[in-house]
Order: structure tokens, then sequence, then C-alpha cells
């Protein structure tokens, strides 16, 4: 059977008798049932044009779908965030069909976070029929002379950041036609456009706006996003203009099962993994017949997940299941796309890579392994299932951290707690200073008509630019020193904009990483996984930018990088009380430096400890901060056990932060110190994990008093005796969990929320 075509014939409740049947031993913790709403239609204020209705056959629309398409017809930016399903793409196909019927030399831009949805997205433009619409993708993959025919031919064209950022905004002038037509811009997935990335395409997006009125248009921007809080702030900070909101979904429900499931529920002492629980659910689905998506939170998870769904199947349907994750080749990637779509596979893992809408047809089981770090995640990932009101059934596999554990124990939270905030922070030093030298090389700054764009980040970012020679101050306009386009020397999805290349001794590339992760993972013995197949780093070299990896025959060994970390306050933004403690905000530099690594099995068992000599890392990003008093630290009577209680409670309030604001706990640190040299006093950290800071340390210093007080909950009604990793043991502490004091961290807490 094809996958995209649905398992025939299944049920709600036959589902649901295989999950209860294979938890039967007490792993099966909780079942949800999410009841089916009806749907709710009306007609546009603004009719649709009559050629058009008679071309798509629509006349009427979901209710939230008419909402925004009269706003976005009448010139008013607009964000549409609803659940995965509700059609919000329809909103931005008839506003942008209604233009080119009214106007046919109009033009629109869309933009996906992925080469891949846009080639997805474009069967879609095509089926409206609208004669005098032509929409192409444009991408790095578009050969030479195609480009020429689409800048020439067509008014639709989709595309992604990256292209935008390096071949359409620096060569604008051959765009000069299209662009002075613009009358929609559409970004697609915004809620992805979050932390550096998001960051990145906010500069993109006001080099738009900036080309766009050189040529003499004023678009209307439309953004569709899933179920995240306060969508239209982080719209507005994506553009720097105010956007509107639409967030209702009258779409129909079809009825859901969501089950929650932990390993270590059925019998304590029984040691597993989430990775082998996914795997068995996986595998026992696909075994009956069941089309499987598996959800990882790593690539090495997704990569291991993959190895042990095959060992529990016969080997004829190795070959039927694959991982899907970043770094892979685009080749490869395609070939998984095209083999997915086409039913070639019985069961994927992938990352959150799968998220987003590109059409996997239809599902039976989303297994997500690990709660996913945030509401909105978790919802996007459970709602690739069931898209055609088709049975379907939903797992989280709870892991061991603070979030899985909470959750397991208030399952309730998990359907009816509101969505997470997502944020971006536009006044990157390191971010801002590359896109203002892109856009002198696109048009002279000036410092009185792009002052709305950046605001008053933008003359301290020229004067950095103009103080290395990139650009030249003349009569007020910031004008580019360089011959060619400084697009091409750095990336969107990093504070640094560098990769690390994984190659083999014959320096064919395997893969990639962040640069910034290469000493902690890509160190001289670190094991690497790619497609299945284990590698073994031999040599690092960070200047150059690669590691050379041979295969690992043993296979089933991780490996986990310690460090020291020093950290100094640069330059303190905002500070003020927090009952009996004092919290601050501002920039500070981390030094890292990691000594040694260990060799573990699959169940996490230390096989082995070797010391490394890596170079020290610096991280010069934006951080919050707690001082503690000395009489606080008598009144919680932690004096002997301070420095466990305190990096206790910064390892569980790193766990708890995804509850406020989008991110992982990967996607920051902390570092606790019993007499900081600066402040004088008990000092818990908490700072971003990227060079100039993506936002998150921000929202946490604005939302710290309901940060502390959840950490304290959740390590108090954590049943452990002395600390585990539903509380306050962290998966990535680079001093190996050493020392702890969970009742110390309480108390201290205490002290506060009381």
């Amino acid at each position: 059977m094809a996958l995209s075509a649905g398992t025939a014939g299944i049920t709600n409740e036959m589902l649901e008798s295989v999950i209860r049947e294979l938890g039967s031993d007490g792993r099966l913790v909780h079942v949800e049932h999410i009841t089916a709403k009806p749907g709710t239609m009306t007609r546009a204020r603004a009719p649709l044009p009559p050629a058009l209705l008679e071309r798509i056959g629509i006349e009427q629309l979901w209710s939230h779908q008419a909402e925004a398409y009269d706003r976005a017809i009448g010139g008013e930016s607009v964000t549409v965030a609803s659940g995965t399903g509700s059609g919000k793409s329809l909103v931005y196909q008839l506003a942008i069909a209604d233009a080119i019927t009214k106007w046919p030399s109009a033009s629109s831009l869309v933009i996906y976070p992925t080469k891949a949805l846009a080639q997805n997205q474009l069967r879609s433009f095509a089926s409206l029929g609208v004669p005098d619409l032509v929409a192409a993708t444009h991408d790095g993959d578009t050969p030479p002379d195609r480009r020429l025919w689409i800048r020439r031919n067509a008014n639709v064209v989709l595309t992604n950041p990256e292209m935008l950022h390096v071949g359409i905004l620096p060569n604008h002038q051959r765009w000069s036609t299209f662009l002075s037509q613009l009358q929609y811009v559409v970004i697609d997935e915004l809620h992805v456009l979050r932390g550096i990335f998001g960051t990145h395409v906010g500069h993109i997006l006001r080099r738009l706006r900036r080309i766009a009125a050189h040529h003499g248009a004023k678009p209307t921007f439309i953004f569709t996003s899933a179920t995240i809080g306060q969508p239209e702030a982080l719209a507005s900070d994506l553009i720097g203009s105010p956007v509107g909101r639409v967030d209702s979904d009258a779409s129909p429900q079809p009825e859901r099962i969501v089950a929650m499931w932990s390993g270590q529920a059925g019998d304590p002492d029984i040691t597993t993994t989430p990775n082998v629980e996914t795997a068995y659910l996986a595998s026992e689905f696909i075994k009956r017949g069941h089309r499987t998506l598996s959800f990882c939170r790593s690539r090495q998870g997704t990569e291991a997940v993959t190895d042990q769904i095959r060992e529990r199947l016969p080997i004829t349907d190795h070959h039927r299941v694959c991982s899907y994750r970043g770094g892979y080749l685009p080749e490869e990637r395609r070939e998984i796309e095209d083999q997915l779509f086409d039913g070639g596979l019985k069961g994927v893992v992938a990352t959150s890579a799968l998220e987003l809408g590109i059409d996997i047809g239809d599902l039976d089981v989303a297994i997500v392994n690990g709660f996913p770090g945030t509401i909105a995640s978790f919802r996007q990932q459970i709602g690739r299932v069931g898209r055609r009101e088709q049975s379907s059934l939903a797992v989280l596999v709870a892991g061991a951290d603070q979030l899985d554990q909470y959750f397991v124990r208030n399952p309730a939270e998990l359907f009816t707690r509101p969505p997470e905030r997502a944020v971006i922070n536009p006044d990157n030093p390191f971010v801002l200073r590359p896109h203002l030298a892109c856009a002198s090389h696109e048009l002279p700054i000036s410092a009185n008509e792009d002052h709305e764009l950046w605001g008053d980040a933008l003359d301290d970012g020229v004067r950095d630019i103009a103080h290395v020679d990139l650009v030249s101050i003349r009569n007020r306009r910031a004008v580019w020193n360089g011959s060619s386009s400084p697009a091409r020397e750095f990336g969107l999805r990093s504070g640094g904009g560098t990769e690390l290349r994984i190659v083999d001794r014959k320096h064919q590339l395997i893969g990639t990483i962040d640069a910034s992760r290469g000493p902690s993972q890509a160190h001289v013995g670190a094991r690497y996984l790619h497609l299945g197949q284990p590698w073994e780093i031999v040599e690092l070299d960070l200047e150059a930018g690669t590691a050379v990896a041979r295969q690992d025959e043993r296979g089933r060994i991780r490996t986990h990088a310690l460090s020291k970390i020093g950290l100094d306050i640069v330059e303190q933004h905002q500070q003020r009380d927090l009952g009996p403690w004092q919290l601050h905000h501002g920039m500070v530099n981390v030094s890292e430096h990691v000594t040694r690594y260990q060799l573990k099995d699959r169940a996490g068992k230390v096989l082995d400890d070797q010391k490394l000599d890596v170079p020290p890392s610096q991280l010069f990003t934006t951080a919050f901060w707690v001082t503690i008093r000395p009489d606080v630290i008598e009144t919680a009577d932690v004096t002997a056990t301070l420095p466990g209680s305190l990096h206790a409670m910064e390892h569980a309030a790193i766990g708890v932060l995804p509850l406020f604001t989008i991110c992982d706990r990967w996607d920051v640190g902390g570092v606790s110190i019993t007499h900081h040299h600066q402040t004088g006093l008990p000092t818990v950290f908490i700072h971003d994990g990227t060079p100039g800071g993506s936002g998150v340390a921000q929202l946490g210093y604005e939302r710290s008093f309901e940060l502390f007080e959840a950490t304290a909950r959740i390590i108090e009604s954590c049943l452990c005796d002395r600390g585990c990793p539903g509380c306050v043991v962290s998966p990535k502490c680079g001093n190996g969990n050493e020392p702890l004091d969970k009742r110390g961290a309480l108390s201290l807490l205490r002290t506060l929320v009381d």
C-alpha cells in the first residue's frame, strides 16, 4: 500500500486496543480522548472574484480563513496561527490568486523555511487553476537558465530565506520588475523562525522591505504558524512593523487518541530508555501494518531508534524504515521524502524537521520520543497524523527529565496549558552587523530612512562595520566598500554563521554540525551517527572547520563531553528585586574548556573516561542571573551544601524554562558559583547558548518568578530521594552532575516562592 493512502478500515478503537494491549504491564500511564469538533464556515466580507470562484469552486471558508483573507486583501499584515490541517495555506493562496485575477502583473513572494517545503507547496498553487498565475520555485538547486525564465515570467516565486539572502536581495536590480509589483510576502511556518535562525530571517525581511520600497512597492505580509503564544509579537519583531493576529481555528477536528507511556511505570527496577521504548512501540505498530512516524529530539536519537526498530523487524523490512534529520546531504533527503510520500517506507524516525507542513501522506501513528520541549511543538508533531479525519493515535513516550515527568504526573496540563512564546533578538550584534553590511551592499544605508527598520541599534551597528572599513560614511549614508556581496560569507542557522564538516579519510563529506558544538560533539574520540552508520572522530581542525571520521566497528557506544566553565559579567542591562533574591539581565562572557569525555552504552552506563586536550572556547552572549544574600542562605539552612544546592537549582530551572518560551534546554546553558568574583555573592546564571543571545534570556528575566515557582513544584513533586533526571540531574552537565543537592535546591527556592 502507498504510505500516503492511509490504512484502510482502521478505527480509533482498534488503535486504542493495540496500545492498551502493549501497555498492559503498566507502562501505559494515561489515555486522553480529544473529542471531535465540527467546523464553522462563513463567507468572506469581500467576495472572491467571479472568475476565481468559478475555477476553485469555493463559496465559503472556515471562519478563521475568511477573517484572515479579508484582513489581508484589505492591506493589513496578518498572522494566521491555527492547528495542522486547518487550511492556513489556502488563506494566502486565495489572496495571491485574487490579486492576480484583478491585476495580472501583481507579484508575490512566498518564503518557506526549507527547499523541500517550497517544492511541496508548488503543487497547491498549480491546483488553483488560475490562468494568469505562474508559480515557480527558486532555490539553490534552480539552474541558471531556469532562474532567468523565472525572473521574466513568474509572478509567484516560492523560495527560502537562504536564497532570498544570497540570491535575490543582492541582485535586486535584476528583479526590479517583479519587486516593483510586489503585492504579498508570505512567511510560512512562522513558529520555526525563533532564536538565531529567526533573528537572521528578521534582518532579511527588513532588507526586503527597504528594497521593495526602493522599487516602489509596499507589500502586505501574511504569516502562517502552528499555534504559539502571541504569534503577532513574533511576526512584528521579524519585520519591524505591526502585524495583526487571527488565532482561532474553525476547521473541523477529528477525534484523537493521545496516550502517555513511561518505561519505568511498569516496574521501576527495570532499566530502559525512551529510545528503547520508542523502538518497541514503533516496531509493534509497523508489524501490525500501521504506518508510523516517530519523532526524536536529537540527530543521534533518530539514528539510534532507527537502528533498534530494524533489529526488531524481519530483515526483509529493514529498508522500509529510515531516519530523517538535518545534516544529511540534499540528495539523501530528497530520496527519503520521495519514498515517504509514495509508500516506499513503513516507518520513519525524524527530528523536528518533519514537524513542518510538507505533505507526507496519511499516517496512522505518531510516537513522540520524549516531550519535545514545548506544548507548541508537541501539538505540531501529533498533528502529523489524522490530517484528513482518518483514525489516528499519538503516543508520548516520557523520558526521565523534568518536563517529561512533570506531564506524567500532571497529564491534564499537556492538553490545557496555553502554548509558549517564540522569541528572537534583533539587537544581537553578531547577527545585526553582517546584515547591515549586506544592506549597505544592496543600497546605501540612510540614518533617517532606515531607522524605522532597525531602530536605535542602527547607529551602533553602522559604526561597528565602519570601524573595520566595510563601509564608508558619505552624506550620512553608509556605502559598501567591497566589490562583492558579503551575503555568502555567513550562514543563517547559527550566530557565528559557520558549520563544521564531518568527512571521511578521503575528505568525502559525511554530514555537518554547528561549529560551536565542535569541541563537545566532534572532539577526537567522539562518536557520530549518520544514516545508521557509526563513525569515530579521529581528527578535529577547528580552524579549517573539519572533523575527520572513520567507521566505528563497535557501533553501540556514545560519548559525553565534560568541561570546566567560567563566566564574567560584561554589562548589566536590567536589575530588580525578586523577593529575597536580586535578579539581573545583561551580557556575559562564558569560557568553556572541554577536558574529558565519557564512553557510555545504550543504557547510559559509563564504560570509560578519557582525557582531552581541546582549546578553550569563548561565548559572548546574554544571560539572566540571581544573587542570593548570606542571610537567605542561612534561612534556607544550606550553608554546608551550598555548591550542590545552587547547582541543582540551576539544572532544574533550565529544564523547566521551555514551559515559558519556545526553546530547548540545549539552547541555553548555566553556571552556578558559591562566590562569584564580580557579584561577591552566591550566583546562579542562565545564559543563551548562541553568540549575542537569541532572546530566551530576556524572556526568562521577564518570567523569572513563574519560572522559579514551577521549578520548586517540579522538584517537590519528584518522588526520588537524592535527585534524578526528573528533577535536578541534567543530561548535558559538563561536570558529570556533581555536586547536586536536591533538598538544598528546594529549600533555597522556598525562600523565594513562600
